[in-house]
């Protein structure tokens, strides 16, 4: 009877620690952070970023135009709408909810929310304007200047059309590139390409139904392995996310292997399968 008693006590413990709270636009703690939690193409929620924030995502994404002198949200050129901008959607609210959790993106939480913003068009003066725009939010983004990397509460990782030679060269940036498979372990630097992403139908055949192939396992972990030997984090997009068992089958095996942004248009989803194995492993 005691041990069924403390049992249920364990339970609802956890629970309590891992159920989200309720989310607030000003800053005051919401949803606890999720550190595997990326919000593929999030600006097309209802609330983009408020959305992935209510739910505890760490890494949001962001597609952009160079239109008219305005770096403009939208999955295609014929959807921008002036004034859409990457600052009113996403720079402009974490500037604000920094400043309201004392420095963080989620108040107590060390972690730095992953910004990335891919690149629709015109790379170099896209990237130029980016960099521009980037300088007036320095205050609250991480920075590379002069080969060190200081920390702050927002990561930028640029994707997409990403001018690489450009951005090498700079000797302060507060952007970081995203690299893909072919540039795991070849000697770039973490303070330059600090996430390896690529196509998971690129490297993998399976889709989560049956078991993992034990070759595309270790394939799987290996590339983990390496791309964390060299301080790099590691994101797969095209990832099954229809809800159901392949999808979560797949999401284990991404748990398992370590891989640290797992990848979904989702939100709800992504967020009950991981509260929910933190739950189990609580327990």
């Amino acid at each position: 009877m005691i041990r069924r008693v403390l049992s249920l006590v364990v339970a609802v413990s956890a629970a309590l620690a891992f159920a989200p709270a309720v989310a607030h636009a000003d800053g005051r703690p919401g949803a606890r952070p999720l550190a595997r939690a990326h919000a593929h193409n999030d600006y097309e929620h209802e609330r983009p970023l408020a959305d992935a924030l209510a739910h505890g995502f760490t890494s949001v994404e962001a597609d952009i135009y160079l239109v008219d002198g305005e770096l403009l949200v939208a999955h295609d050129l014929e959807d921008v709408v002036p004034g859409r901008t990457l600052q009113s959607l996403y720079l402009e609210p974490l500037k604000q909810r920094v400043r309201a959790n004392h420095g963080r993106v989620y108040r107590g939480s060390p972690i730095s929310l992953q910004l990335l913003v891919d690149i629709k068009n015109t790379g170099p003066a896209t990237y130029t304007e980016l960099d521009r725009v980037l300088r007036r939010y320095r205050d609250i983004l991480t920075t590379y200047a002069w080969g060190k990397v200081l920390k702050d509460a927002v990561t930028v990782v640029v994707s997409g059309d990403r001018p690489r030679d450009l951005m090498a060269e700079q000797p302060v940036r507060r952007a970081f590139y995203d690299g893909r498979a072919a540039d795991l372990g070849s000697g770039a630097p973490a303070s330059f390409i600090p996430l390896i992403s690529d196509n998971w139908n690129n490297l993998f055949t399976w889709q989560g139904v049956g078991p993992m192939p034990a070759a595309e396992r270790a394939k799987l972990r290996q590339f983990i392995h390496d791309a964390h030997a060299s301080n790099q984090r590691v994101r797969f997009w095209a990832t099954p996310d229809t809800p159901g068992p392949a999808r979560d089958a797949l999401w284990r095996e991404l748990v398992a292997a370590d891989v640290d942004h797992i990848n979904t248009d989702d939100l709800a989803g992504l967020e009950a399968f991981l509260r929910g194995r933190s739950l189990r492993q609580a327990a």
